[in-house]
């Protein structure tokens, strides 16, 4: 172990390997939600109705209910 100014440098150098090699398969998974989102798209799925879908499946169902509450109230205020 060598320490430098108080800093584990082989510690330190684990941690940042570590987080490059996860932003490697970060980039990667990307790339391929991205190929899926194309596929999708090649098949006639609209890609943005499929974000927002996969965005409110995420949420809790009390988030769900209460931003569908207010996009309701928004539409009636704006008359749409």
């Amino acid at each position: 172990m060598t320490e430098i100014g108080g800093i584990d440098d082989n510690r330190l150098r684990s941690l940042i390997e570590r987080i490059e090699r996860l932003e490697e398969e970060k980039k990667a998974l990307s790339g391929d939600i991205r190929d899926i989102y194309a596929e999708a798209k090649s098949a006639g799925f609209d890609v943005k109705i499929m974000r927002a879908i996969i965005k409110l499946r995420k949420m809790n169902a009390s988030d769900r209910e209460e931003q569908e509450y207010l996009l309701d109230t928004y539409r009636k205020a704006l008359d749409l």
